[in-house]
Order: C-alpha cells, then structure tokens, then sequence
C-alpha cells in the first residue's frame, strides 16, 4: 500500500520506496512505502511476524534492504544491495525495548554515552547530556545509577540519550513492553504528551493498539510484510481498509454472507442490512458490525444471545453471541441483561461496513 500522505515543504524524517526484505526464500517485507513528516510520529501494528521489527532494524542500519530505498533527512541510507549506510553515520536516536542503559554509568553518562562515541570533548558533551536530561526533566537525578531508578525513570533516561545529539528521526522499539499494563498505559500517555513537546520524529514499533493508538499521530498497520493501511488513530477505527485490519484491531463482529440486489444477508448469523458497496457488487462479501454500532432495543431488527454481563462502573458490556457462527460481540448497555436470555440490538447502519470477497 503506497503512503501518500502529504509533507511539510521541510525535508521529511524518513522516505522509504520499495522497501523488501528476504531471508532465503521467505519474503519479509514486499513493496514498503513510507514517508514520516518533521515532527510526527508514526507507529508501526501488527501482529508478530508481520515486519514490523524488520522494517525499524532496516531504519537504524541493523539490517539490509533486499530492495528499494530509503533517506533519513534526506541522506540515502539505503539503496538495495547496493548501498547501505552503517548505523552510526545515520544520526539516528533509538530507544530499545530493554532501555539497554549501562549500570555501572550514572544517568548524566548514560546519556552522554553516543557523544562521547564521536569524540565530543568532555565539557561539550556533560553540558548537552545535563540538557538533554532536563528536557525530560531529569536534570536532579543526573548523579544517580539506573539501578535506583523506576521503569518510567529509566525510559526518561533513554529517551534523553535518544536524542541527546538532537538526531532528525528517533526509532522506538517496543519501549514499553516489559511493563506491566496499567504502567504502560499510564507512560504511554506520558510519552505521548513528551514527544509532541519535543518536537520529534519517530517510527514506534509496538504490538499494543491502545499504546500505539495514543502515542502516534498516524497508525501503520502491518499485516503479511505489507501495510495494510496508514491513518490517523480515529480514520482507521471508523474505517477500516479490509477484513483483516477490522480482525486484527478487533473493531466488531465480522458476518460472513452474499449481497444481492444491493442488500447483505448473513450466511452465518442472522442479519439482513442495505449494502453500502457500489457499482451494484454482488457476491459473497463480509460485514463488519462495530462495537460503536449497536445498542439494546426492544424492537431492533438483531437478534443476540447474552453470553455474560460485565459491570464497568458507569455502565453494562453485555458480551453477545449473534449466532452458530460463534460471532462474539461486545455491546453497551445502562443494564444487565441474565446470561443465556436473548435481546434485540438496534444498529447504527452509517457505522456498518461491507467487505467484498477477495
């Protein structure tokens, strides 16, 4: 899927075209194309084995390219076989998955460490890192090991030594992975709110949709070495590009069934909708019915079987089985409904989505 997405008149982050990757006779990657604007951040989702990782390596010169090319501000990193730039003549900044700090440095030389590497004089290079640290304002643990450090610190701290030369492009590989979930959710955010104020741009790998959905300003979804689909976090959600996509993110139901004469009946639960396809398709097709699409009525024209009913606080999620299919979904509801009773949903049908076959 090619991204077309626009950028500034600046020079983009990172350009890729083509990008392919093959490991013998298994092709990883196929086809790549991604452009990152100045200051944005695009998040990399998908499954494990979909290439996510693949691509971030190929960025920071851990890997090849089998194929294609690829700049970083402009600068060729990667073109084919035939060019590749070694990671420490990209000017790039990472953050690993495991923060990857040195425990017998202090903080202030943890993140001096990549300007000490290139040779920066030691006044030079203490005066950038104590910056680089305030801006993630962890100037006053300057002195401090890693050691005595929280996760969210010592994520602070590597973003520091991330960007500490003020590279043009910062890769994320799955930062916030080894924590646990209300921590990432709650750095997540964190992150989010730091990177925009820093002005940064940055590839984040993650298999988490909820942290990828709040930390990036433009989601890539990879499914198969391919992206499937590249849009802001609310565009992809309302609006998914295929089966797959809706699959993978869990956004509903998906009914399995023909559309004739422009309506969609479910072969595998009992629905019946007016089909959005155009250009009077007919065949066999998908619907997608959204958890954001539905709500208990008593005369809605679905019918559904409660599995259980889940209190949150404020409101009900009834979890609803819509037929012999199996078809799980989750709807909201002001009450309980009795395991194993059946009620009637109301859909919203601009929400629906009808997915042609093949």
């Amino acid at each position: 899927m090619r991204d077309t997405a626009a950028t500034t008149p600046r020079t983009a982050a990172l350009v890729a075209a083509a990008i392919g990757k093959r490991f013998g006779d298994t092709s990883v990657l196929r086809g790549i194309d991604l452009t990152v604007a100045p200051g944005e951040i695009v998040a990399l989702l998908g499954p494990s084995g979909c290439g996510k990782t693949t691509l971030l390596r190929i960025a920071a010169g851990l890997l090849s390219a089998s194929a294609g090319r690829m700049e970083i501000a402009g600068q060729t990193v990667a073109d084919g076989t035939v060019h590749t730039l070694p990671p420490e003549a990209r000017g790039i900044g990472m953050v690993f998955q495991d923060y990857a700090l040195w425990p017998h440095l202090s903080v202030l030389d943890n993140v001096a460490f990549p300007l000490r590497m290139r040779g920066d004089r030691r006044a030079a290079r203490t005066a950038r890192a104590r910056a680089a640290l305030a801006r993630v304002g962890l100037d006053h643990l300057a002195d401090r090991a890693p050691g005595t450090l929280s996760g969210g610190q010592q994520q602070r701290v590597a973003l520091a030594r991330a960007i500490v030369a003020e590279p043009p492009l910062v890769l994320f590989d799955e930062p916030l992975s080894n924590l646990d979930r209300e921590l990432r959710e709650s750095l997540a955010l964190e992150m989010s709110t730091l990177l925009r104020e820093l002005g940064l741009s940055a590839i984040y790998v993650t298999h988490d949709q909820t942290e990828a959905f709040t930390v990036a300003d433009r989601v890539a979804i990879m499914i198969g070495g391919e992206i499937a689909q590249i849009d802001a976090p609310e565009a992809i959600f309302a609006d998914p590009a295929s089966v797959d996509v809706a699959q993978f993110l869990n956004i509903g139901a998906l009914i399995d069934g023909e559309v004739a004469a422009r309506e969609f009946r479910g072969t595998s639960a009992p629905v019946s909708v007016r089909s959005p396809l155009s250009n009077g398709y007919q065949g066999r097709a998908t619907l997608l019915i959204p958890r954001t699409a539905v709500r208990a009525a008593a005369d809605g024209p679905l019918r559904a079987r409660v599995r259980r009913s889940q209190f949150q606080g404020d409101r009900y999620l009834l979890h609803l089985d819509l037929g012999a299919g199996g078809h799980g979904l989750v709807c909201p509801a002001d009450a309980p409904a009795a395991q194993g009773s059946e009620i009637a949903l109301a859909l919203q049908d601009d929400r629906l989505r009808v997915f042609a076959a093949g």
